[in-house]
C-alpha cells in the first residue's frame, strides 16, 4: 500500500488476469510487509488463491496537474515482493 500510495478505505478496481473478472471494492489495511492481498466477502468469490491481479486506483486532476503527471506503478513477483 505504501509503495503504491494506496490508502485504507480507498475505492479500487480489481482486474483478475486469470479469469477476466473486474470489480470494485475498497482497501482494508493488512499486516505490513506481509505481501498478503486478501479479498473478503463477495469479492472473495471472484478471485482464486494464486490468481494474478491488477489493483487500480484513480485520481481527479485539473488540467495543470495533468501536465507532467506520471502514475505510480508497482510491479511484484510471485510472492508479492516489489521488484
Amino acid at each position: 500500500m505504501k509503495a503504491a500510495k494506496i490508502r485504507e478505505w480507498q475505492k479500487v478496481d480489481i482486474l483478475d488476469i486469470n479469469n477476466g473478472e473486474r470489480f470494485q471494492t475498497y482497501v482494508i489495511k493488512g499486516e505490513p510487509d506481509s505481501g498478503c492481498i486478501c479479498l473478503n466477502g463477495a469479492a472473495a468469490r471472484k478471485v482464486q488463491p494464486g490468481d494474478k491481479v491488477i489493483i487500480v486506483t484513480y485520481a481527479s486532476l485539473d488540467p495543470k496537474e495533468i501536465e507532467g503527471y506520471k502514475p505510480t506503478v508497482v510491479m511484484v513477483d510471485d510472492k508479492n515482493q516489489i521488484i
